[in-house]
């Protein structure tokens, strides 16, 4: 066999040793592409949860405090920009605005015993502390399975070949946003100032 031959066949074998390595990477990251959509998807539907409870909630509170309407306002904004957000960065964006609207409102209900002390309230507030924990436990998830996708395609040779499939790191983390990270101060000072108890008059 000449050399002219034994090089071709020495580059065909390194080609298909290539291209075999190349669609076992694409492969994988295809796989892990749908891992953090999957994961993705888990985090929208408890998203999607709080923001059905959250109206309930609102109205609720509007039966006590009906003048705290920059927070109303501010969270009927917050919960809109949510429900029409079109991928994970503009939803975790949103998300964060929400969760500084809900702390405040959280604040302002401290400011109303009676309130606080209503059963309907009461049920929804329990209800949005479990989908809290359970948002809590779907962003770890995900940022976890967004952790493991953006290693693969950093790593040496996988960074060629995600470069040659037009897979790119992805940056959308889902951080825990300031507000729920401090836990709100409650200020007594706006608390509306409880009725005067009537002195009994005097017995003759």
């Amino acid at each position: 066999m000449s050399k002219g031959l034994i090089v071709v066949a020495v580059l065909v074998v390194i080609v298909l040793a290539l291209f075999g390595q190349y669609i076992g990477v694409k492969n994988n990251l295809v796989a892990k592409d749908q891992a953090v959509k999957s994961a993705w998807s888990q985090v929208d539907i408890v998203l999607q949860r709080r923001a059905d409870l959250i109206p309930n909630l609102v109205e609720t509170v509007k039966g006590y405090a009906q003048q705290e309407v920059t927070v109303f306002g501010d969270i009927a904004k917050a919960r809109s920009a949510l429900l029409s957000a079109q991928n994970p960065s503009d939803k975790i964006a949103a998300n964060g605005q929400l969760d500084g609207a809900l702390g405040r409102l959280l604040v302002i209900v401290e400011n109303y015993p009676q309130l606080k002390s209503n059963e309907n309230f009461q049920r929804l507030q329990d209800e949005l502390a479990g989908t809290e924990n359970r948002i809590a436990v779907e962003r770890k998830r995900y940022n976890d399975t967004l952790q493991d996708y953006n290693t693969y395609v950093l790593q040496f040779p996988n960074s060629l070949y995600a470069g040659f499939g037009g897979f790119k790191q992805n940056p959308a983390y889902f951080q825990a946003s300031e507000g729920s990270r401090t836990a709100p101060k409650v200020d007594f000072n706006n608390r509306p100032a409880a009725q005067p108890t009537p002195t009994p008059a005097p017995v003759h």
